[in-house]
């Protein structure tokens, strides 16, 4: 694999600031984060006992975070927020993969949820045999399950 998945560390607050203030990253997110926000978001979701995100290196450079972390008793959340300058490299596909085989290998099914709009994603999902589940407070549940991957 190409690119280096860690735990996030006090000293990424400016490169995760860089990536949610930019308007494009957070389009079909969330508003642009501020300073504050981005650091309350690193304290609660990356730097706490039990990390819902991590941080994404290429080449020790910081280019993004991922999301991995339980959705709910059976399922493990997986989703990658990038640096627009890295997009189109398939590094979405490369950390997919890799955060299916984990889940898959804790016994676990996956879930990608996205705004209805974010086409890529979609994409990503429906390439790795995601199925579309429906609507929840107003972004679309891919839902990869371990009995679908059994019978490939």
């Amino acid at each position: 694999m190409s690119l280096k998945i860690r735990l996030f560390l006090r000293d990424d607050l400016d490169h995760l600031f860089e990536l949610l203030s930019d308007e494009e990253v957070m389009r079909y997110l969330e508003p642009v984060y501020s300073r504050e926000k981005t650091k309350a978001f690193l304290e609660k979701a990356g730097l706490g006992e039990e990390p819902l995100i991590y941080a994404v290196e290429k080449e020790n450079d910081f280019i993004g975070y991922l999301i991995y972390h339980d959705y709910d008793e059976r399922s493990k959340e997986i989703g990658w927020v990038l640096k627009k300058d890295v997009w189109g490299k398939g590094y979405a596909q490369e950390l997919t993969e890799q955060l299916v085989a984990q889940a898959m290998q804790e016994q676990k099914d996956v879930v990608i949820e996205c705004a209805p709009e974010q086409e890529i994603t979609k994409k990503i999902a429906i390439r790795n045999g995601f199925r579309y589940c429906g609507r929840e407070d107003g972004l679309d549940i891919y839902r990869l399950s371990q009995k679908m991957t059994d019978t490939k």
